[in-house]
């Protein structure tokens, strides 16, 4: 039936086509895989154990030699997508009385500062190189509401439970380090980390309602598409200026789908945000998707781009090669006299 040709054709296929049946599957049967068991584990609830596995086998293949590298390009593009976020977020907060055209300052800096690790991992291991992938190891400081709460705290606006990020990145330095002990290890289960993927992908979208983007209104969509430009240019544009090809900085364009549960989050730490944690958390939800369609394409546009260069760069390297040859031999003698004394 060819369908693993036809959803691998579709940009980031593997993780965008499981996303939206999960999606699907969870607006209008929510309760489908909700029966418990083997089958509910492969649900919304198994999100987190889904994504530890993947972070872990993309941990195994980064090597000590590569990993400077990797951290400067995730730093980079970590720096370029949160100093935006605050930028924006606490403009809005100083000047504008905290909301503008409907979107919170809550909301602009949970879905701006927030990158879908998950789509990240699986758009640079299908389109960039293993030094894409490792620069999450910098950006998964990002993950939930750790980053937003420090943000917060150092704008004088929340508590911040400094385990989040260790738990986090624990699984990538666990796999990097076995990784790096054992090369045989480094290839196992580096090798399965395409096979996660769409497990990921599925119990992440189990996650997301699309109803949300409706409740989001038009704000929702407005935040996806804020979110989308705005970091996306800035995460290209530090990608390459550190050494990288762009599809890391592409990749990273996105709002994560574990971004709408952090207003929730925020507004349990402090009270005074609980009045407008249930618009944004719709908001942000809606970006979650919005960025899910878009970003991937993106990233398919930055790699084709790249590969287009690549490839106009070995043509010229083979010309250049033709035109250095030595000439071939010119006689005077006739050609079924030549190699005679």
């Amino acid at each position: 039936m060819k369908i693993y040709q036809t959803i691998t054709k579709v940009p980031g296929g593997l993780m965008v086509v499981p996303l939206f049946l999960g999606m699907i599957i969870n607006t209008f049967c929510p309760n489908l895989l909700k029966i418990g068991g083997f089958t509910e584990a492969l649900s919304g609830a198994g999100y987190p154990t889904v994504l530890g596995m993947y972070l872990f086998t993309v941990g195994t293949k980064m090597t000590f030699n590569a990993a400077p590298r990797m951290l400067k390009r995730g730093f980079g593009i970590l720096f370029a997508k949160v100093a935006v976020a605050m930028l924006i977020s606490l403009s809005v907060a100083k000047f504008f009385g905290g909301e503008l055209f409907g979107l919170s300052t809550l909301a602009l800096l949970v879905a701006m500062s927030d990158t879908n690790g998950g789509m990240f991992m699986a758009l640079t291991s299908a389109m960039g190189n293993k030094e894409d992938a490792g620069t999450y190891v910098a950006q998964s400081i990002e993950t939930g509401p750790f980053l937003t709460m420090v943000i917060l705290v150092g704008a004088g606006l929340a508590n911040i439970p400094w385990l989040s990020m260790v738990s986090v990145v624990a699984p990538i330095f666990a796999g990097a380090i076995l990784g790096n002990l054992d090369g045989d290890l480094r290839e196992f289960f580096g090798s399965k980390e395409g096979l996660v993927v769409p497990f990921m992908a599925f119990t992440l979208g189990q996650n997301i309602n699309l109803n949300n983007v409706v409740a989001g209104g038009l704000s929702g969509i407005f935040l996806g598409l804020l979110v989308f430009v705005v970091t996306g240019i800035c995460c290209v544009f530090a990608d390459k200026m550190l050494g990288g090809s762009g599809v890391a900085g592409a990749a990273a364009s996105s709002t994560a789908g574990n971004a709408a549960a952090v207003p929730k989050a925020i507004a349990a730490a402090d009270p005074s945000y609980a009045a407008i944690a249930p618009v944004a958390t719709v908001q942000v939800a809606a970006s979650v998707i919005v960025t899910a369609v878009l970003t991937p394409l993106l990233t398919a546009y930055v790699y084709r781009k790249v590969q287009k260069r690549n490839a106009q760069r070995l043509a010229e390297g083979m010309v250049a090669t033709d035109e250095t040859a030595p000439p071939p031999l010119v006689t005077d003698r006739p050609a079924y006299e030549q190699g005679k004394p």
